[in-house]
């Protein structure tokens, strides 16, 4: 789990949904565009919800780890559908043990290795 840090505060996010928000974000931020994204995140007191969050060029975000997290909200159709998103934008992409290397890949997910 990690903490996405977005304006002025944070959500805790699964690792999977923070890698796919910043790689969309960066997608968008190169595109010169912005889009609004639902993502699944785990409340203080320890629920499931929904943030939706505007990302563009002007987004300013990043994450920390959360130690000792137990529980990861991802969303696996939610995770896809951002990367679809990304590979739209970008289509010639790092590979996924290029860049964030504390969080897993999509492997597991997708099951072809296409990520």
């Amino acid at each position: 789990m990690r903490k996405l840090h977005y304006s002025s505060g944070h959500i805790l996010v699964g690792d999977r949904t923070c890698k796919a928000v910043l790689r969309y974000s960066r997608a968008l931020a190169n595109a010169g565009k912005a889009d609004v994204v639902s993502v699944p995140y785990m409340t203080e007191g320890g629920t499931r919800a929904l943030a939706h969050l505007i990302i563009g060029p002007a987004s300013q975000i990043y994450s920390t780890p959360v130690e000792d997290a137990t529980d990861d909200p991802d969303d696996w159709n939610m995770i896809q559908e951002l990367e679809d998103m990304t590979l739209l934008l970008e289509p010639s992409r790092p590979a996924w043990p290029q860049e964030m290397e504390d969080i897993p890949g999509l492997e597991e997910l997708i099951g072809d290795g296409e990520y």
